[in-house]
């Protein structure tokens, strides 16, 4: 079914996530149109869930087309230049499968999918960073047919976006929220070496952090979790999102239990139905404690109200809690006094947040072992609002941390558990296709019967005699509907029926039941077969080879032809740069009116200079790019399509930074095509790794970074504003940042800075500077010649430092370990720990 049969024919989809078969049964009974699922060979963001395997892809296609659900495979990963080749055989099984759709994160995968078959629809991931109209319509180029937004995205900016693309819309309304732009973290990667685009987030988001504020460390008392959001949970957004054209709801949570996807598919069916037929979405308090038992960190509205940061990252804790009960009241024994707040019974999961003795957070529970009234009578289970006595087994707890005022929750409800299950565990199918049948009951002709599917496929059906006329009981409406309306057991039911019945025709219940069964299996083996399309893998192989270039010079004098460029933070690191001889400058800065004196500086140093546009560009925020423009530059360091069309519009060179995430040859080779003069690889790529993208392409479209300290989190989350001030957002917060340096502290000590940019987006940048100088050599005999420097915060007599280290490199003075040891620096390239790099404990941080 086509995205524009899915409008017509059924509204607004409901997208559930299914990390295993059970799952996606759990969600096809629950009411899902549609399910979104990854493969056990990689190119997904999801590497922990169990996952599929190539040879279930015709099981879970006949599935899905027999209850007439849609099913997307997630590709949403990158993709490196050795990979590409054995994704064309996965792209293959996925087409003859008949799968719907795929998800793709990296612009070379969807080039390669669109060379494959034409008639695969590509949906861009939301670790595509699409945010604005403007994005959306220059990645429409690569084919897309639909296109999932980030989730840091307002209602009103989701109606922005929709009334300004012809592209079908998806949102995320339900589960878990990351605290970073997907597609832009780099924080699990950059500290423990494993790359969240590319399936392995370590979730570094959860743990506590402290807030070092001008240098001194900033009391918040138990706030800890300071980048730890709540999870999503967007129903009061549905009336809006429906009206404002979104086509697809989307819940998140393909590591979650099939109990999790039936509870929140079914109560989001029901939501999304009321909004279709035009009512109030209306969630009871049960419901909403159903869904928070399943999974919860507590329900916030996300972005979707706009931003409130205090709301979304209260920083209390990071971890699922369930609903709160209420608080210990008393202890006695193995049990705690609690007033309720919802209803209790034997066997429910319980924790008590406590404090250790030294004032550690502490989440310590178990079962309800015993359970007494408020008059201390033993009982199964307690109603909302009274007291209750609640028993824990010998030894579950340590009872010395607990304290009166303690808060107790309730994470665990079998009742609801077994509920759940029994909506996807029967053999027989609980939710069925509806069928619309006609009948032509006419005397002197045989019984003609068409069944017809929701997406406009039949089957037809004939007697083989003509009918007689009936002596006594002649077919009528209500017997047609009883006999053919007998389809337990089986895929589908009886919806519209239609009858043309002239002459009181006679039918044999016989040959109606036996029409019933033949159109039955007539449909079944419609239903089966995969949908006919074009698949050509020998299109996607032709896209594997390198691109090379002609003239490739690599002799001693190519070699010492190297560029140099510094990219700056401030004006102080300008005016030091500029007396050191570098071919280039960019800045960066967070006050954006300090761009005219950059530019005058260079100028009058006669030292070129690129401008560097934010990494996230949201509707109504094009004035920022036309802002850099009125400046000038000599060039733009372009971090976002929307910045890359424009400038090149304008006829000022781009060059295309980290965050648009190439990492091979055909999305470098598409970047390009845009405009881009040259690439910066993604940080996902190690040492090895970009020398296999360097050896794909011209070596005279790369520019390489040599020395950063890793941006890990580009959030659009402001802790500025979360914790230094009484406001809620950027309208109100005062803003903090143009007063105060701040730096997170994480759990072994590193001090990572924090800054905001021009639009209040916050980035944690890792404390310690990564150098690539042992890989230098290599890239010069490659042909490589442009190398950039990123500072951070560096003071004057540090930047030069720096630079002249490089230069001397550069200039094959000294030796790359000389240079990273003199500066203190981690030795590598890129988040992904790569053959020549020292192996990093993922889990050191934790």
């Amino acid at each position: 079914m086509s995205e524009h049969q899915l409008k017509k024919n059924t509204g607004v989809e409901l997208l559930s996530p299914a990390g295993d078969l059970e799952c996606a049964h759990a969600a096809i009974e629950n009411g899902a149109d549609a399910i979104y699922f990854g493969l056990d060979c990689g190119f997904n963001a999801r590497h922990r869930a169990r996952n599929f395997g190539l040879s279930d892809l015709t099981v879970i296609g006949s599935l899905l087309r027999s209850r007439g659900v849609r099913g997307y495979v997630t590709m949403n990963t990158l993709v490196f230049p050795d990979e590409m080749e054995p994704l064309v055989d996965v792209v293959q099984e996925i087409t003859l499968a008949g799968i719907d759709a795929v998800l793709v994160q990296d612009f070379g995968v969807a080039r390669l999918v669109r060379a494959i078959c034409p008639d695969l629809e590509i949906h861009a991931s939301t670790q595509m960073s699409l945010t604005s109209a403007e994005t959306i319509n220059v990645a429409k180029k690569l084919g897309l047919a639909r296109v999932v937004l980030a989730r840091e995205l307002s209602v009103s900016e989701i109606k922005l976006i929709a009334s300004s693309t012809d592209l079908p819309l998806e949102v995320f309304i339900h589960g878990a929220l990351c605290v970073a732009y997907s597609g832009q973290c780099l924080t699990s990667e950059s500290l423990g070496g494993r790359s969240a685009n590319r399936g392995q987030c370590a979730q570094a988001c959860r743990l506590p952090y402290d807030l070092i504020c001008d240098g001194e460390e900033r009391d918040l008392d138990d706030m800890r979790y300071l980048l730890s959001p709540q999870d999503l949970a967007g129903y009061a957004a549905i009336n809006d999102l429906v009206e404002a054209g979104v086509q697809s709801l989307k819940i998140e949570g393909r590591l979650k239990t099939p109990e999790y996807v039936a509870n929140i598919t079914g109560h989001y069916r029901k939501a999304l139905d009321q909004a279709c037929n035009h009512q109030k979405v209306e969630v009871s308090a049960e419901a909403k404690r159903e869904m928070e038992l399943s999974f919860s960190r507590g329900f916030s509205s996300g972005w979707l109200e706009g931003n409130d940061h205090k709301r979304l990252v209260p920083g209390l804790h990071s971890s699922k809690r369930g609903i709160e009960l209420g608080r210990v009241r008393s202890i006695d024994g193995q049990r705690v006094q609690v007033r309720l707040a919802a209803p209790v019974a034997l066997g429910d999961g319980i924790s008590i947040g406590c404090k250790t003795i030294d004032g550690e957070d502490l989440q310590q529970g178990g079962r309800i072992y015993s359970l007494h009234n408020s008059t201390g009578d033993k009982t199964t289970e307690v109603r909302e609002s009274d007291v209750a006595w609640l028993g824990f087994g010998w030894g579950e707890i340590d009872w010395q941390v607990v304290q009166p005022g303690d808060r107790v929750f309730k994470n665990d409800d079998p009742r609801l558990n077994r509920r759940l299950r029994k909506t996807f565990a029967s053999d027989d199918p609980v939710r069925r296709q509806p069928l619309r049948m006609e009948v032509l009951a006419i005397v002197g002709k045989p019984l003609a019967l068409t069944a017809f599917l929701p997406n406009g496929l039949s089957v037809e059906l004939m007697g083989d005699v003509p009918l007689d006329e009936a002596r006594n009981r002649p077919i009528e409406m209500s017997l047609l509907r009883e006999k053919l309306g007998r389809l337990g057991g089986t895929n589908f039911e009886l919806g519209e029926l239609k009858a043309t019945i002239e002459g009181k025709p006679m039918v044999p219940m016989a040959m109606l039941n036996q029409m019933r069964r033949e159109a039955v299996e007539k449909l079944n083996l419609l239903v089966q077969a995969a949908p006919h399309r074009e698949v050509v893998p020998a299109r996607g192989r032709e896209l594997l080879a390198p691109i090379l270039e002609s003239g490739h010079n690599t002799d001693e004098a190519a070699i010492d032809d190297f560029k140099s460029a510094v990219l700056c933070r401030d004006l102080g690191q300008v005016r030091a740069v500029c007396d050191l001889g570098v071919d280039l400058v960019y800045a960066d800065f967070h006050d954006i009116r300090q761009y005219k004196e950059a530019v005058s500086i260079c100028r009058s140093n006669d030292v070129p200079i690129g401008l560097a546009s934010v990494r996230i560009q949201k509707p109504g925020e094009m004035g920022l790019l036309r802002v850099l423009e009125r400046h000038a530059p000599d060039l733009v360091l372009a971090r976002n399509l929307a910045a890359l069309q424009h400038f090149h519009a304008c006829r000022i060179e781009t060059i295309a930074d980290f965050s648009l995430n190439i990492s091979n040859h055909r999305s470098a080779e598409w970047i390009r095509s845009l405009g881009a003069s040259r690439v910066t690889a993604s940080y996902d790529l190690n040492r090895d790794q970009l020398v296999g993208l360097i050896d794909s392409v011209p070596s005279a479209w790369i520019e390489t970074v040599i020395h950063q300290h890793m941006p890990m989190f580009h959030m659009e989350h402001c802790v500025y504003c979360s914790v230094l001030s009484p406001g809620t957002n950027k309208t109100n917060c005062g803003r903090p940042c143009d007063n105060h340096l701040v730096a997170l502290r994480d759990r072994v000590g590193a001090e990572h800075t924090l800054q905001a940019d021009v639009a209040c987006r916050n980035t944690l940048y890792n404390a310690t500077p990564q150098s690539g100088a042992e890989l230098v050599s290599d890239l010069l005999q490659r042909g490589v010649r442009w190398y950039r420097i990123e500072l951070l915060e560096e003071d004057p007599d540090q930047v030069r430092q720096i630079v002249s280290l490089y230069d001397q490199l550069l200039r094959r003075q000294i030796t790359g370990q000389q240079v990273w040891k003199e500066l203190r620096a981690a030795n590598r390239v890129g988040v992904t720990r790569g053959t020549l790099e020292s192996k990093r404990n993922p889990l050191a941080i934790l």
